[in-house]
């Protein structure tokens, strides 16, 4: 496999936080609200890197990352 554990494990995260933001997004229903300016935003970008730092993430030792 191109990916070990931890990266499909990494991706799981960065795909839940960005489903976070979207939903508290379109929760709060506020053009001017804090929560769609300000955190939902920082919580997409923050999924999005989550998601960038899956892709390139390599565990040291491969051989106790395929072993487990």
């Amino acid at each position: 496999m191109v990916f070990s554990r931890a990266n499909y494990l990494l991706l799981l995260v960065g795909l839940v936080v960005i489903a976070v933001g979207y939903i508290i997004m379109r929760m709060e229903n506020e053009v001017d609200g804090f929560i769609s300016l300000y955190i939902a935003p920082i919580l997409i970008l923050g999924g999005y890197l989550e998601i960038m730092y899956a892709i390139f993430y390599q565990p040291k030792d491969r051989s106790e990352s395929e072993a487990a």
